[in-house]
Order: C-alpha cells, then sequence, then structure tokens
C-alpha cells in the first residue's frame, strides 16, 4: 500500500490508529462508568493533505478539527460537498477578521475567548444566516502566551455571550499548560461547564485523552495518534 504523503504511514496504518483510539476511548469511557458511545473523537488534521484524511472518511469518522481557517478553507469544501454529514470543528485561535469565514465553513467553534470577538461571531451569524455551535476557550493555566477567557471570568462571559450577543454557546474547551500535570485543568474545565450548565466539555488530546474522559470530557482531540507525525513548517 502506499505511504502517505506526510510521514511514513500507510492508509491502513492510520485506520488501524483510528480503531485503536477508538477502542482506548471505550475503554477509558467504561472504566469511568460512562459510554464511549457519548464521547466524540474530533480528528485533528492540522497540516495533513486530503489524502491523507480520505482514509479516516472511508472508515466512516466524521469529526475533525482544524486550527487555522485559511489552511481549512483550502482542503475541506470538497470534503465537505462529498461527505455532507462530516462536522468540521475549529480548533485555533479565531482573528476576528475571520469570523465570516469561520461561520460559514465551520459547524463548531471552539475558541471563542473574548468579547471582540463575541461580537464579530454575532455580527458574521446574522450576515451568513448560519449558526455554527461555539464553545468558549479557558485559559485553566491563564498562561500569558496563551487564548482563552481567565476561569474567573469564565461564567460572566458565557452568560454575556448567551445573552447580549444570542450566540449559540454549547460548551467550554481547554489545553492545559504542556508542563504541569493536566487533571486540574480538566476537573476546573469541567465545574465550569457544570455551573453553566453547558453538556460539552471538549479537553484532551492525544498523550492524556483518557484521563480527561475520567474526568468528564465529551470530545477528545487526537491528531498523531492517528495521523502520525505531523509535518514539519
Amino acid at each position: 500500500m502506499d505511504l502517505m504523503p506526510e510521514n511514513d504511514l500507510t492508509a491502513k496504518d492510520v485506520v488501524e490508529n483510528l480503531a485503536a483510539v477508538r477502542a482506548r476511548i471505550d475503554r477509558a469511557a467504561e472504566a469511568a462508568g460512562r459510554k464511549g458511545g457519548d464521547i466524540t473523537l474530533t480528528a485533528v488534521t492540522k497540516k495533513f493533505a486530503i489524502d491523507h484524511i480520505k482514509p479516516v472518511i472511508a472508515a466512516g469518522h466524521r469529526s475533525f478539527g482544524e486550527n487555522r481557517v485559511q489552511e481549512a478553507q483550502g482542503k475541506w469544501p470538497a470534503m465537505k460537498e462529498a461527505w455532507p454529514d462530516i462536522e468540521l470543528r475549529l480548533i485555533g485561535p479565531l482573528q476576528t477578521n475571520k469570523a465570516d469565514d469561520a461561520v460559514a465553513l465551520f459547524d463548531v467553534i471552539e475558541t471563542l475567548d473574548r468579547e471582540k470577538l463575541a461580537r464579530a461571531l454575532a455580527k458574521s451569524m446574522d450576515k451568513l444566516d448560519r449558526r455554527p455551535d461555539l464553545l468558549v476557550q479557558v485559559n485553566t493555566g491563564e498562561e500569558d502566551q496563551k487564548a482563552g477567557i481567565s476561569p474567573r471570568d469564565a461564567l460572566s462571559f458565557i452568560d454575556q455571550c448567551r445573552g447580549e450577543y444570542q450566540l449559540p454557546v454549547r460548551g467550554v474547551m481547554c489545553i492545559p499548560p504542556v508542563d504541569d500535570y493536566a487533571a486540574p485543568h480538566f476537573a476546573l474545565l469541567a465545574k465550569i461547564a457544570a455551573d453553566a450548565g453547558l453538556p460539552v466539555i471538549s479537553m484532551g488530546m492525544s498523550g492524556d485523552y483518557e484521563m480527561a474522559i475520567n474526568l468528564g470530557a465529551t470530545h477528545v482531540r487526537v491528531g498523531s495518534g492517528i495521523f502520525g507525525e505531523r509535518p514539519k513548517g
């Protein structure tokens, strides 16, 4: 079987990785007294080309995550036309001048993190008559260099987004600090979601999604665990 363009994995390898991740999700959910089918796996396709992604689509997977609007515009419109049930999620930072493009393409935007962006998304949704679901990104580690609303401001911001801007906020998302133990950050995000009455908790990536599931994640994001090493540059 031909190798994938980005690394030394074959299409068969990628599909087997997908099955292995799904099995681990099922086991983690069972250990937490939950159902694996209640956990959505978002396959992160940042920097991977269409030919690398198609085997996963052919295997029946339908939830995918991209970090950049421009990159997603270059590869997903045709695939969404071919497979209308694909759910495309923006999991990277969003600039306000890209709000129209994001609303037009994505089904879920996971990185709402400031009032200026809330205002831009509200205008874009009204203009385009399209309302993708939104998640509020929480900067659980309060890192200066990272996007996300501060945990202490999260509830009031969620209320403002849902009230003043009438935005379809469905949940919360976080990316814990790289060097921190992730569990306290996951527990904090789950508490914020519970306090806000939000059903969606997007947390956990290739190295820690089982822990995230144990602490309440409803959505996990896995890239390298499925597709292998991401291309450089």
